[in-house]
């Protein structure tokens, strides 16, 4: 499987984007899109939904259109062709996609540590019950999987033989999943965010008790865009980042503007927030050390295979973010 995702990271990152943006563009022109692995994870989408929603985008000159994806691998195929100026994805993507080959960088941390957990039913087992079960992931080579490889090695299991770890794609059919049996567990962010403020799940793992030094999410963009078109991903992070002070400063507004986007009740999203706000990021700047570590990590599990110079994964352009 992973072999097989090695393939896919190389064939996309030989992809180069044609269309070239004007550094700040009209209402009149086409939008530009801003990209998430998943929708249903506050941490992620609400910052963008937020942005689009209070006109943010608009005050940094930037006619933004939001766009939610199934995983991190699908939507570093988008940001590859162009489709999507700046991806918003858990933060082992830029380490495993780089080593890969794909022409990437991260421009700024959208959530800092590491709020994934590993949730099942209200009735089912224990991390230490999982051995021969099956758990859910977005999908294979994203940072879920990843995690969720670590989580099991952590156990003193082997991740390829003694669980099956299934890439099942959003919130909704990792839910279905678990209802039909089919899973016994799986792997989400936001401390497991609205599965648990409903009552649905419980959390049996946290991901942070593994590590200590690390990054939950990020913000990236191609070397192209960023060539091309750094005023654009400058309006686009200025917009998410006036997002998350608003986000801090009025939780109340906030959950209702991203409910409806969400699918969850206000008070469901004001529950996930106040989870969010420890690893709400202040300045986008990019901790180095964490990198490093998530680097040593993803090369002692075998993810990724070469040590690649740490600079070659971000750009300082865009950070510390000042409004």
């Amino acid at each position: 499987m992973l072999t097989g995702r090695r393939n896919f990271l190389k064939l996309t990152a030989g992809l180069v984007t044609s269309a070239s943006l004007a550094p700040r563009i009209s209402l009149a022109q086409p939008a530009v899109k801003i990209g998430t692995a998943v929708l249903a994870d506050y941490g992620l989408a609400g910052p963008v939904i937020i942005a689009a929603e209070k006109g943010f985008f608009k005050e940094q000159g930037v006619n933004a259109e939001f766009l939610p994806f199934r995983g991190g691998p699908d939507l570093l195929k988008a940001v590859m062709v162009g489709e999507v100026l700046v991806g918003v994805t858990g933060s082992t993507d830029i380490i495993q996609f780089r080593e890969a080959g794909s022409p990437i960088k991260m421009v700024a941390t959208h959530g800092e540590g590491n709020n994934f957990v590993i949730v099942t039913a209200p009735d089912g087992p224990s991390m230490s019950e999982l051995k021969g079960k099956a758990i859910g992931v977005t999908r294979p080579g994203s940072a879920s999987w990843i995690l969720t490889r670590m989580a099991v090695k952590a156990q003193g299991w082997d991740p390829d033989r003694d669980v099956k770890i299934l890439g099942l794609g959003g919130l909704d059919a990792q839910l279905a999943a678990l209802t039909r049996k089919e899973i016994a567990a799986f792997i989400w962010g936001d401390y497991g965010g609205v599965s648990v403020a409903q009552g649905r799940t419980k959390v049996i793992f946290k991901v942070e008790t593994i590590t200590p030094k690390w990054i939950s999410f990020i913000e990236y963009s191609s070397e192209d865009q960023i060539k091309k078109n750094p005023e654009q991903v400058r309006g686009s992070i200025r917009a998410m980042f006036q997002a998350f002070k608003f986000m801090k400063a009025n939780p109340e507004e906030s959950a209702r503007i991203t409910s409806a986007k969400l699918g969850w009740s206000p008070d469901v999203v004001l529950a996930v927030h106040k989870g969010w706000l420890p690893i709400a990021p202040t300045d986008g700047r990019i901790d180095v050390e964490a990198l490093r570590v998530m680097q040593d990590t993803l090369l002692e599990s075998g993810t990724i295979k070469k040590r690649l110079p740490l600079d070659e994964h971000y750009t300082t352009e865009f950070t510390p973010v000042r409004l």
